[in-house]
């Protein structure tokens, strides 16, 4: 079955690739000046880098202009949303709380995400929260996505894409003037975005950047409004051959939960259904639906960087990092629970086997650590070597701050704490990188490229374990071998690539608190089938083509795992998907990009990614019942091929862009397939095909333009004002016969963002609980199955509009 689709694939590329032709999203690669002109703005500081990663992968660098073009507030990937195969969904279903993301049918959690090249994912969890960094996107200067196993890289595993994120401003010698912006904009559920941002060139070479936004929204759902705001800072010296950047970057967020999900009715407006219902925090009193009032997330984060480049000479280079990360916070919720999840013992005088109770789930924890990285360039080779150690520690306790209960109520402290673990995570990698050029001609190039990377895990853990209330004392270590190789070629705009990684992965810290049992008597732990490192083989065969006017693109891949971890399509208590191995599974697909500048101000760019994901010999465990609910144990059931949970075979982008005179204005549509909430196929249980399509308008006023007389010289006390070139906005004046450039002046944009401009109603998130039968058959088992599947409605048409001025 696989080899006949990878043909079908092949075939498929051949017949598709004069019809798609290729852009990599937004700002497709017209000409061949992309890498060289990244090479001059890091005036050979970074070059190393940039030209070993650049090759022999499906990559696509997002810049700052891109990110921010339909910045309104929302998290960061709702901005990357042209990137192939990329999905996006949110809890509050605007996209301003809680957001996730996934790509080639992978979760966030298996999606290395790094900030100036420092591991940006929570060490335990292994995902990143964007409500504690809100707008980071106003402070990066570029976002390289790579799609598959990628380079290596520092942190957790590429297992379906990187993120690489620099933020701040690239080094240009150029660079002699500051400038500030203000932005705001407001729009529908009183979502708000305020942001000011300076960049300040000061004497001696030394250059800072400041930012501070705010964001606050009431969600589309009932109660998931959001309290956020972030702020970044650097502060550097740039030197021809050494530059010192020193950054802080943060936020906090206080968001209402959204966690729960709805009923398929519920989430597509069926019978008038209220799409924006919540049922987190619902409970009755006397006959009356109430909702606790402060069922909420609140986090706080803070990042510190300090970096050092130096270049020795024209070929060799070096760049080292030291980071701390400090994150603290809590969750409350009000929920009815059995007496042993809070660690208390039921008394059946109490009346119930539950009691409604709040209770808070904290964490604090500490990142630390330091990379370091040499590079040496020539015209044949590049070669790139270098390493990193960090340490994490993780604090974690639980409160019961209230019980509804006239038994234990009065005899528990007013803060009653019932777990507390802790953990250490260390992660250390070394690497060795080369890209050799055998022929290497004005014209034409074929090079070779090697990565070799080393990476260790140790885990340990201990205290007690909220999922069990039991001791797990845990130490777990891991050594990772993750080769990969490749070659491209290119001629005359055409790029030809292969590329083989392979890459591991350690499980989460979930992974080891819902399967993993300890008992002390006999120092003997249970689970460890359930929680296996993953390994994955990634083959990928791509071609590319850029000419002046149109640029066209295909990538074949083909990523064959062992013991993935793969989303089951339950959820733990606070809403977080949980995941099981699988011993054989595999994802392959054909990516297809394609973008042309039908005139200068005018042109369209697409993609479209199909794919095919499944697990061989699926295994599962549910709980069986008679014909009267009457429960009967637990049914093995096995599927030959089943396709993988969220996971659709079909999606798509396609973007217009109209730029005319000061007048900007992007229509996008993301086509998003089928996808099943559990790895079962159950029809009852799936994600219905949605399309949504977003229109933003955005117009620069000319001020340049109304200023001037006309275009005639003025005089003004003695001195003879010139107008300057009207893209400039800047003057200058004539002063006893010395040009001068006079103060720029302000540009003001004004813009206009209409999501779902055709309020189709959808979800783009879900889950499934499900039960068998007693006359279930293991060949047939969703003939007779009861499932109870939830989703997460998003918001129909909304518009936000404001300004951003600079000067």
């Amino acid at each position: 079955m696989k080899k006949s689709f990878f043909v079908f694939a092949v075939m498929a590329t051949i017949v598709c690739v004069p019809l798609y032709a290729d852009a990599s999203g937004v700002g497709a690669n017209y000409t061949d000046d992309t890498l060289t002109i990244v090479m001059n703005a890091y005036e050979d500081l970074n070059v190393v880098a940039q030209r070993v990663q650049q090759t022999t992968i499906s990559h696509d660098v997002v810049s700052n202009e891109e990110l921010n073009r339909s910045n309104t507030g929302q998290n960061l990937p709702y901005l990357l949303s042209t990137t192939p195969a990329l999905q996006v969904t949110s809890d509050d279903g605007l996209g301003v709380g809680y957001t996730y993301f996934r790509i080639r049918g992978t979760d966030h959690t298996r999606i290395n995400m790094t900030v100036n090249d420092v591991p940006l994912n929570d060490q335990e969890s292994q995902t990143v929260f964007w409500v504690n960094m809100t707008d980071m996107a106003a402070s990066m200067s570029s976002i390289d996505v790579q799609r598959g196993v990628g380079t290596s890289t520092n942190g957790s595993a590429s297992f379906g894409a990187s993120l690489n994120m620099q933020t701040g401003t690239l080094y240009d010698p150029t660079d002699t003037v500051s400038t500030f912006t203000l932005a705001f904009n407001g729009g529908m559920y009183n979502t708000f975005r305020e942001m000011a941002n300076a960049h300040i060139v000061l004497e001696n070479n030394w250059k800072a950047n400041a930012r501070f936004s705010k964001v606050n929204s009431d969600g589309f759902l009932y109660r998931t409004n959001s309290d956020l705001y972030s702020y970044y800072g650097d502060l550097g010296w740039y030197g021809k051959k050494t530059q010192v950047v020193a950054r802080i970057f943060g936020g906090a967020e206080k968001t209402g939960m959204g966690w729960d999900g709805v009923d398929y009715n519920t989430a597509y407006g069926i019978d008038g259904a209220d799409r924006r219902y919540n049922a987190a925090g619902e409970y009755e009193w006397n006959g009356e639906t109430l909702y606790y009032d402060n069922q909420t997330d609140n986090y706080a984060q803070q990042h510190a960087q300090l970096s050092v480049y130096h270049r020795f000479d024209h070929h060799w280079s070096m760049q080292a990092t030291l980071h701390y990360t400090h994150g603290a916070g809590y969750y409350e919720q009000m929920k009815s629970k059995k007496y042993s999840y809070w660690g208390l013992d039921y008394i059946p005088e109490a009346g119930n086997a539950k009691a409604l109770g709040v209770y808070q789930k904290h964490l604090d924890n500490h990142f630390a650590g330091a990379i370091i990285s040499a590079k040496y360039v020539s015209e044949d080779v590049d070669v790139q070597f270098g390493g990193a150690a960090n340490d994490y520690i993780g604090h974690h306790w639980g409160n019961l701050i209230y019980l509804h209960d006239s038994i234990y109520a009065p005899t528990l402290p007013e803060t009653h704490e019932y777990y507390r673990n802790q953990a250490n995570k260390a992660d250390a990698n070394i690497y060795a990188k080369a890209n050799y050029r055998v022929i290497n001609k004005a014209q034409e190039q074929l090079a070779i490229y090697a990565d070799l990377q080393y990476r260790f895990v140790r885990y340990q853990r201990n205290g007690l374990n909220d999922a069990s209330m039991t001791d797990l004392p845990l130490t777990v270590n891991y050594h990772f071998f993750n080769p990969k190789a490749g070659l491209t070629y290119t001629n005359k705009g055409h790029l030809l690539y292969a590329s083989f990684g392979l890459a591991h992965r350690d499980p989460s810290r979930d992974n080891y608190k819902d399967n993993i049992l300890y008992d002390p008597t006999t120092n003997t732990y249970t689970g460890w089938d359930k929680v296996k490192a993953e390994k994955l083989f990634d083959y990928e065969l791509g071609y590319q083509y850029s000419h002046p006017r149109f640029a066209l693109g295909a990538n074949l891949y083909f990523m064959d795992y062992a013991d993935q971890l793969v989303l089951t399509g339950r959820v733990n208590d606070i809403g977080e998907m949980t995941t099981m191995n699988v011993k054989d599974s595999y994802r392959m697909g054909v990516e297809l990009t394609a973008g042309v500048k039908i005139t200068d101000w005018f042109r369209w760019d697409g993609n479209v990614v199909v794919s095919r994901n499944k697990i061989l010999n699926y295994e599962d465990k549910v709980t069986l019942y008679d014909d009267n609910w009457e429960w009967l144990g637990e049914f093995d059931v096995t599927l030959k091929e089943t396709t993988i949970a969220f996971s659709p075979t079909v999606t798509g982008m396609s973007l217009f862009t109209f730029d005319y005179a000061g007048f900007l204005a992007t229509i996008q549509t993301n086509v998003t397939g089928k996808q099943y909430l559990d790895n079962l196929q159950n029809e009852s249980a799936a994600l219905k095909a949605y399309t949504t399509t977003d229109l933003n308008l955005q117009y620069q006023l000319p001020i340049g333009q109304w200023t001037k007389d006309n275009g005639q010289r003025t005089m003004d006390n003695g001195q003879w004002t010139i107008p300057s070139d009207r893209s400039s906005g800047s003057e200058i004046r004539m002063d006893n016969g010395q040009r001068t450039k006079a103060k720029r002046l302000p540009q003001v944009r004004l813009l206009c963002q209409i999501n779902n401009i055709f309020n189709h109603k959808y979800a783009s998130n879900g889950g499934c609980d499900y039960s068998y039968f007693a006359d279930t058959t293991p060949d047939n088992p969703s003939d007779n199955t009861a499932s109870w599947p939830w989703y997460f409605a998003q918001a129909g048409i909304n518009v936000h509009a404001g300004f951003v001025i600079e000067w």
